[in-house]
C-alpha cells in the first residue's frame, strides 16, 4: 500500500475520533442538565433566592412603613393653635389633646411605630436566613395586629378630621377649620400618613402569606 492511500484512511480515523469525543461531550452536559434539573436541592436554592428576592422588598416597605407611622405620631402630637384675638375670659385654642380620638390616635401610632422599629431585626434575619419560617411567621402575626390598630385609629381620626371640615348640622356642630387653619392641614395629613402606612403594613401580610405558603 502506498502513502497515497493510507492518507486518507488516517484522516477519516481522525474525523471519527472528533465525533465521538463531541458526541461523548454532548451527553454529558445532556446528564449534567438532567441532574440538576432533577436535583431538589438545586430548586431549593432556586426557591431560597425567590425567598430572598421577598425579604429584601418586605424590609424596604417595613422602612417607608416606619417612617409613615413616625410621621403621624409627631405631625399629630405636634398639632397645635391658638387663634390671634380672645377676649376677657377665653383664649382660642386647639390642640390634640383637647380630643379624645385624637389622643388614642397619638397612642396607637406611637405602639405601632414602635413595634415597626423592633421588626427590622427579624425583617434583616429573613433576608440572611431565607429559609427560616419562625421569623417570617412572627411577623405575620403581629403585622396583623399592628394593622388593626393602626387601622382603627387611623378610622377614628378621619371621622373627626371630616368632622373639623365639614362640621354636622344635624348634631349642631360648626367646621372649625375655618378658624383652625394649621391645626386641621396638620391632623389632615397625620391622617393621610396613617393611611399609607395602613396600605404598606396590608402589602407586608400579603408578601409574609405568599412566602409562607411557597415555604
Amino acid at each position: 500500500m502506498n502513502r497515497s492511500d493510507s492518507a486518507p484512511m488516517i484522516s477519516t480515523h481522525a474525523e471519527s475520533s472528533s465525533s465521538r469525543r463531541k458526541a461523548a461531550h454532548k451527553d454529558e452536559a445532556y446528564h449534567v442538565m438532567r441532574v440538576l434539573a432533577a436535583d431538589p436541592k438545586h430548586d431549593h436554592n432556586k426557591g431560597a433566592g425567590w425567598k430572598k428576592g421577598v425579604a429584601v422588598l418586605d424590609f424596604i416597605l417595613r422602612l417607608g412603613a416606619t417612617a409613615a407611622a413616625l410621621g403621624a405620631t409627631v405631625t399629630m402630637a405636634s398639632s397645635e393653635q391658638t387663634l390671634p384675638f380672645f377676649t376677657q375670659f377665653f383664649q382660642f385654642s386647639a390642640g390634640y389633646d383637647d380630643m379624645p380620638t385624637f389622643t388614642f390616635f397619638v397612642i396607637a401610632m406611637a405602639i405601632v411605630s414602635g413595634y415597626l422599629v423592633l421588626s427590622l431585626p427579624f425583617s434583616i434575619v429573613s433576608i440572611v436566613r431565607p429559609k427560616l419560617v419562625a421569623p417570617r411567621l412572627l411577623l405575620l402575626i403581629f403585622d396583623t395586629v399592628a394593622l388593626t390598630l393602626n387601622t382603627s385609629a387611623a378610622a377614628a381620626a378621619a371621622a373627626i378630621v371630616y368632622l373639623a371640615h365639614n362640621g354636622s348640622s344635624d348634631a349642631n356642630w360648626l367646621a372649625i377649620c375655618q378658624q383652625f387653619t394649621d391645626f386641621c392641614q396638620q391632623t389632615s395629613g397625620a391622617v393621610v400618613s396613617a393611611f399609607v402606612a395602613v396600605v404598606m403594613f396590608t402589602v407586608l401580610i400579603l408578601l409574609s402569606a405568599v412566602a409562607l405558603w411557597k415555604a
